[in-house]
């Protein structure tokens, strides 16, 4: 299957013109079967983007459409929420009932604000993790599922190696810098177009806000999104920002076209991401034909 070929980013060429048919790729000598294919034209020239590392992909087929040093192993900030995200999704329910642990209030400095012993659902922990990148969600998440950030940080590495996200490496579940917490954008690709399936990760990245609820309804936290794309004159569906000193600016985002194409976009290391993914974006929308 096509979705496959994303773990052989590393040997495709950053830009070239494509055939008028579909090259048929092969794994091990193994003839892989393609689906039909966006195609950018021949003559159309790239963009000039400044991030360190860019990769954008047909959301539907996983064919690549653009990339910039995709394999680069870089700090990933709060993208790293992503598996977080994954792997709660994948070991618990919506409705469980999270008793936040004191560890989780004491984390800088995106925060919904949670309260150490307060009762909340890990949905609501999903929208403080998405909508506002909020630390303390993500903490509270890998506490109740794993007992200590440490044990889930395990996990999260595990998954990675089942995934073959070769060029990542998880220390914490928020994605706070650290040498040994890298991905590179191709890797990050596959993580969220996994996650993205999720209707679940659908619905909560698009918002622009939302309050989340404590179960007894006694705390209310608003959450207004980090992502300021949304609500812009492209059609973005989420995904996820992520901001740190070493990281500089990264973003995951999900665009569609009026046609209901979508494209995921990664961005690592930009000084102005936003700006950035509406270039990418518009030039893809102008320069591919879905066929």
């Amino acid at each position: 299957m096509l979705t496959t070929l994303l773990s052989l980013l590393a040997v495709e060429t950053l830009f070239s013109p494509p055939a008028s048919t579909p090259p048929t790729p092969t794994v091990n000598n193994l003839t892989i079967p393609v689906n039909p294919f966006p195609e950018i034209r021949p003559t159309a020239l790239p963009p000039v983007l400044k991030s360190k590392s860019v990769i954008s992909i047909d959301l539907a087929t996983g064919q690549i459409l653009y990339q910039s040093d995709p394999t680069a192993p870089l700090p990933m900030a709060s993208l790293t929420k992503l598996m977080t995200a994954l792997i709660i999704l994948e070991e618990n329910t919506l409705d469980d009932q999270v008793t936040v642990d004191k560890l989780a209030t004491q984390v800088e400095p995106a925060k919904m604000s949670l309260l150490a012993g307060e009762k909340i659902t890990v949905r609501e922990l999903l929208k403080g993790l998405f909508i506002k990148s909020a630390n303390d969600a993500a903490i509270a998440l890998a506490i109740y599922n794993s007992k200590t950030s440490d044990a889930f940080v395990e996990k999260m590495n595990k998954r990675a190696a089942d995934m073959h996200l070769h060029d990542t490496h998880f220390a914490n579940p928020v994605g706070f810098d650290d040498p040994a917490q890298y991905s590179s954008a191709a890797d990050l690709a596959i993580l969220a177009r996994a996650v993205y399936r999720k209707p679940i990760v659908q619905k909560i990245a698009a918002l622009q806000e939302a309050d989340a609820s404590s179960i007894d309804g006694r705390q209310i936290h608003h959450l207004t999104t980090t992502n300021e794309l949304l609500g812009s004159y492209l059609h973005v569906l989420g995904l996820k920002t992520g901001t740190t000193d070493e990281a500089g600016q990264c973003l995951i985002s999900i665009v569609e076209n009026e046609n209901g194409n979508k494209i995921l976009n990664v961005m690592l290391g930009s000084n102005d991401r936003f700006r950035e993914t509406k270039i990418l974006s518009q030039w893809l929308f102008d320069n591919i034909n879905w066929i």
